[in-house]
């Protein structure tokens, strides 16, 4: 079953909530972002939330806008960070709340994951086939998103995120619920044999620890290339952090298959625009 259902409106924009989250807390909001209901004219058509893609910037905030309007949550609570497909986890204090919401050069430096134990704090991040990376810590009412793509993935930011939340505010993996949103799936993700060199030793030990075949996360084809599924490597990356199988949310969306709904850089040719991961929790 989809763990990211859809909310489509008449007007207004494209959204995809998590709402087994949502329903444990009235407070909390989770979700990410379609590619339909913005003002982004082509190539970025319609909401594109990059600032780093070519489009034009004031267009970029009204999409950023119209999601918080959406979500209910106030556009100065959007805070994000410079993603440049590292590990480094920035931790959000009050101080940073709505960094990066109206310009790049305002965002949280040289950072791909973000965390916070602040209410009415809204951590986003950006993707087009990239793997969103969600974090709840009920007992400490602490959130976190990583952006992972293969780089990121070879970092294992997700064990990094998990790490920083256990230092920081004491999240004890066992009662970490984690979730994998909308991205490039293995149908569509081939990589060459650079890519397959920086994977393969990763893939090799998580698949020893889990007992699983690693063709799961990496399937070798023809002419040097292989198929990569970096949901299911993030998801082992996970297990061997201590997250429990039962609190791993795993999306279906592939972000290739349906561009009619995802923006798709490398179905689209690097031409294209981003969506957002959203998480918070409203003050009380």
């Amino acid at each position: 079953m989809e763990s990211f259902k859809s909310v489509l409106t008449a007007k207004g924009p494209s959204l995809f909530l998590l709402p087994t989250w949502m329903e444990q807390n009235e407070r909390l909001t989770a979700g990410f972002t379609g590619r339909g209901g913005g003002v982004s004219e082509q190539p970025w058509a319609s909401l594109n939330v990059g600032l780093h893609v070519g489009d034009t910037d004031a267009d970029v905030v009204r999409n950023r806008e119209l999601i918080a309007e959406a979500i209910g949550w106030p556009f100065e609570a959007w805070t994000c960070g410079e993603q440049v497909h590292g590990c480094e986890v920035f931790q959000v204090t009050e101080a940073e709340r709505g960094m990066g919401r109206m310009s790049r050069a305002s965002a949280i430096a040289d950072t791909d994951g973000l965390m916070t134990d602040i209410p009415g704090v809204l951590l986003a991040s950006f993707y087009a086939d990239c793997v969103p990376l969600y974090f709840y810590d009920p007992e400490h009412e602490a959130v976190a998103l990583a952006h992972a793509g293969w780089k990121g993935t070879v970092q294992q930011i997700a064990a990094r995120t998990i790490e920083a939340m256990e230092q920081q505010y004491g999240t004890k993996p066992e009662k970490l619920l984690c979730a994998i949103g909308p991205s490039i799936s293995d149908c569509c993700y081939e990589v060459d044999s650079f890519v397959i060199d920086k994977l393969q030793p990763l893939v090799e030990k998580l698949a020893k620890v889990a007992d699983s075949d690693p063709k799961l996360m990496m399937t070798l084809v023809e002419n040097g290339k292989a198929m990569v599924n970096l949901k299911q490597i993030n998801r082992h990356i996970m297990l061997e952090a201590g997250i429990l199988p039962i609190h791993i949310e795993l999306s279906e969306w592939c972000t290739g298959c349906s561009t009619d709904q995802f923006f798709s850089h490398r179905k689209e040719g690097g031409k294209t625009g981003r969506m957002a991961s959203w998480i918070g929790i409203r003050e009380r």
